[in-house]
């Protein structure tokens, strides 16, 4: 990490990030209208959220660490690519862009596993989890991701014990491939 500082860069992309339409929702997955992003968090409602669990050939999984500009979970190791569905996406065309984006991963086959509802303080999501399959190269996104690397299960369960992981994709990985979390 880089002594708690944040890049003009990254301070703009949060700011307008903060400001995007996201897809309002009830506990029941409803739509019930777009709100921006920080209004969703700052009245506790619910959103709609995209994890997309990348897995190499090798079956390593594809970790990220957030920046420190993150709004929900700065500084911490995800398990998951993805975000927030945007008002006029679907859930499939949101885990497509996020993966586009994030880690400059397109054109790969997109495997649904599901949904849960995640409901933290701060975070409150509907969760839909994708997984795909990608050996070429990454081009993160350096306003939200500060480094990647890929894990076995054993390293993965190994590191949740000293490192600080975003509890919402962990959850994902429980949730569809729980062998990743066994000791």
């Amino acid at each position: 990490m880089n002594n708690g500082a944040i890049s003009a860069a990254e301070a703009a992309h949060r700011a307008a990030s903060d400001r995007e339409a996201i897809a309002w929702v009830d506990e029941q997955d409803c739509l019930l209208g777009a709100l921006p992003r920080a209004q969703l968090r700052a009245r506790g409602l619910i959103g709609r959220g995209t994890f997309i669990l990348l897995f190499d050939s090798q079956g390593r999984l594809c970790a990220q660490r957030r920046t420190l500009s993150k709004a929900v979970y700065p500084g911490y190791w995800d398990a998951a690519a993805g975000g927030m569905v945007q008002a006029d996406e679907s859930y499939a065309l949101s885990a497509e862009r996020e993966l586009a984006e994030e880690l400059g991963v397109s054109g790969v086959e997109l495997h649904e596993h599901g949904r849960f509802l995640f409901d933290s303080p701060g975070n409150r999501l509907w969760c839909a989890v994708f997984s795909a399959v990608w050996d070429g190269p990454l081009r993160l996104q350096p306003e939200e991701i500060a480094e990647v690397c890929f894990l076995q299960p054993h390293e993965l369960a190994q590191r949740c014990v000293t490192e600080p992981w975003c509890p919402d994709s962990l959850e994902a990985l429980r949730r569809y491939f729980p062998h990743f979390l066994a000791a």
